[in-house]
């Protein structure tokens, strides 16, 4: 791929730009998916811990 510098310069403009239209979530948005994230993260260590505590005794009881 070529790329002229007035394309690179263009590609930059136009995405400052578009990132002056996004709409950001404020402090207290942002605090609260993050926890959200976490939350949800634990569950699924748990979860998935679980399934495979579970299958690996199954395998355990039943293979060897």
């Amino acid at each position: 791929m070529n790329f002229s510098q007035s394309q690179v310069v263009r590609y930059f403009k136009e995405t400052r730009e578009e990132l002056k239209r996004t709409n950001w979530p404020s402090k207290d948005e942002t605090i609260r998916y993050t926890w959200v994230v976490i939350a949800l993260s634990a569950f699924l260590v748990v979860v998935l811990g679980g399934l495979d505590y579970f299958f690996t005794y199954l395998a355990s009881r039943f293979l060897l």
